[in-house]
């Protein structure tokens, strides 16, 4: 009895120590997965391959072409050419405006014309200092005065009386004619394009289609018809008062808008009603 316990209590102690052994192996095999299962493993992200941008230089030649292109695709014909289909590619309302305005404006030519063989008369009152100013002038002075500067350019006394009347001869200018042919030239340039524009398809009979443009040879004959009309004479009188005081005169001129503006600059006359605020070159 005694030695079946003893050899009892031997495989107990040896069954003590394989399970004892097994734990401890199937410990360690849970602590390695469980490490491994809270190691950070590396992630492999797969970039696709990206193509460098290239950027090439636009031509300009090719602008319109790339225009016709999209519009060819926004109507669906393929060989379809702006402007070439009968199609209206601009507003009628805003042609039509234009167009009326520039033939309302358009006889001004003849206006400019029919003026440039005829002074533009003005009537204008100017003041001076007086007699009884200090460096002011009389009338008799301011008449001298007067007659001296008409003498000047060519003036000669016509009439003598209350109002003062000179008569002088304007000659013809080359550069007036040779102003006159160029607005001409000009004018006629601008109604042939207006007349291609609206008249493109017209085909006159035994001519075909005109050519507009031949109306600028017309030019010349504004300028012969400024220099047909010969020398112009040009009048110009004046009328001198002055005040009860004798401190202020009072010179009342009319003629020719160009003999005035260039007279009273030089006499250093006042405009009545105006003031005279000098410039720059005259305060240096």
């Amino acid at each position: 009895l005694f030695h079946h316990n003893q050899q009892s209590q031997r495989q107990g102690i040896f069954l003590h120590s394989k399970m004892a052994r097994f734990n401890s192996l199937l410990l360690m095999a849970l602590c390695v997965s469980g490490c491994q299962a809270f190691v950070a493993r590396p992630t492999i992200v797969s970039v696709p391959k990206q193509t460098p941008m290239k950027l090439w230089a636009i031509d300009p030649s090719h602008f319109f072409d790339t225009t016709s292109t999209f519009l060819a695709e926004a109507t669906g014909n393929t060989d379809y050419i702006p402007g070439t289909s009968g199609e209206v590619t601009y507003s009628r309302a805003s042609y039509y405006t234009i167009l009326a305005l520039y033939l309302s404006s358009f006889p001004g030519l003849w206006s400019t014309i029919k003026r440039s063989t005829s002074a533009k008369v003005k009537r204008k009152i100017f003041v001076t200092p007086g007699e009884k100013t200090t460096g002011g002038k009389g009338l008799r002075d301011q008449a001298g005065e007067i007659m001296a500067y008409m003498k000047a350019n060519n003036y000669e006394v016509a009439d003598a009386g209350e109002t003062i009347t000179f008569k002088g001869v304007v000659q013809r200018s080359i550069s007036q004619a040779l102003f006159l042919v160029f607005v001409t030239a000009m004018s006629m340039a601008t109604l042939a394009l207006v007349l291609n524009i609206q008249f493109n398809d017209l085909e006159l009979p035994g001519i075909g289609k005109p050519n507009w443009y031949l109306l600028t040879l017309i030019s010349p004959y504004a300028g012969i018809y400024y220099w047909s009309k010969g020398d112009r004479v040009d009048e110009c009188s004046f009328k001198l008062e002055t005040n009860d005081d004798e401190t202020e005169n009072s010179i009342t001129v009319q003629g020719s808008e160009e003999e005035i503006e260039r007279m009273w600059r030089q006499l250093d006359w006042q405009e009545k009603g105006m003031v005279k605020v000098p410039g720059l070159l005259d305060a240096a």
